[in-house]
């Protein structure tokens, strides 16, 4: 039973009449009697029985009525909240994009954005999950480390991060003062991003590390997850420099060095050409822009 059909019996009920509930639902008296008639199909009884002037309702209409109670109110009440709720949404900025540097890079440039009276909501997802949610029209503006193909979006470079492998000082200095700095990263717990590694796989092709095949010990979508593991003293990874560096300069962290050093990490900007028919959307591209590749 859908709740328009719900409503129009109630109306019909309150009204004892088929033209009332028209007038009051703003319906036509064809449309309230297919209401009626499907809400009958539906239970399997007869609601009303039409009389001259109006129409009487049946035990199975008072059986209903009761059942219902307020309630189709409340949820009607509750409707109109949420839809008033998503018209004020439609004036926000939506961004989406990997959650540590939403956190730790992006959110301090949003203070011009949110000074001007720009409402912004900030989501978080992977890469794919970002690209998708931005064709879709979900979110205005994504932030992601993959350059996208997809024809259909928009995307700039705003960020190149060196990538470090880094580590507790105790353990640091345990995988450098090895014989083998192979060995000693194999036999240390790794912490990574996802199960296929490409941050780690990337640093060690770039140090020409053969690590073999690695099981991280933990898995996890927020890289401040795995930092704060690390400065308890437990695995390593390899971190972009923005959410190490100053706990490489407090000496809570150490970089494992390497024979040739940082890998690199880019981010990037994506959107739908559409989206930039709205002013707010061009304006955030924009200082977006300008504020992250500074």
């Amino acid at each position: 039973m859908s709740l328009i059909r719900l409503r129009t019996f109630v109306e019909v009920y309150r009204q004892r009449s088929i033209s009332g509930a028209a007038r009051n639902l703003n319906l036509t008296q064809p449309a309230v009697s297919q209401h009626i008639a499907g809400l009958e199909v539906a239970i399997g009884r007869p609601l009303f029985e039409r009389q001259v002037r109006g129409v009487t309702p049946t035990t199975a209409a008072d059986e209903l009525a009761a059942d219902i109670g307020d309630k189709l109110d409340a949820v009607e009440a509750a409707m109109s909240s949420a839809r008033a709720r998503s018209v004020e949404l439609t004036g926000a900025l939506q961004i989406i994009g990997h959650a540590d540097f939403l956190a730790e890079v992006v959110s301090p440039h949003l203070l011009p954005l949110l000074e001007v009276g720009i409402r912004v909501r900030l989501q978080t997802g992977s890469s794919d999950f970002v690209n998708q949610m931005v064709i879709e029209g979900h979110c205005d503006l994504g932030i992601t480390a993959f350059p996208t193909s997809d024809k259909r979006l928009h995307c700039e470079l705003i960020r190149s991060e060196r990538v470090l492998a880094v580590a507790a000082p105790s353990v640091a200095d345990r995988i450098t003062q090895a014989a083998s700095l192979e060995k000693a990263l194999a036999q240390e717990p790794l912490l990574a991003y996802n199960l296929e590694i490409p941050l780690i796989d990337a640093w060690a092709a770039k140090n020409k590390l053969n690590l073999g095949p690695l099981v991280p010990a933990l898995i996890g979508q927020d890289l401040r997850a795995l930092r704060s593991l690390l400065c308890r003293g437990f695995g390593w990874t390899v971190l972009p420099e923005y959410l190490c560096q100053d706990h490489l300069q407090r000496g809570e962290l150490k970089e494992v060095p390497a024979s040739t050093g940082a890998s690199a990490l880019n981010y990037y900007l994506v959107w739908t050409p559409s989206a930039l028919r709205q002013a707010r959307v061009a304006h955030a591209r924009q200082a977006l822009l300008w504020h992250l590749k500074a």
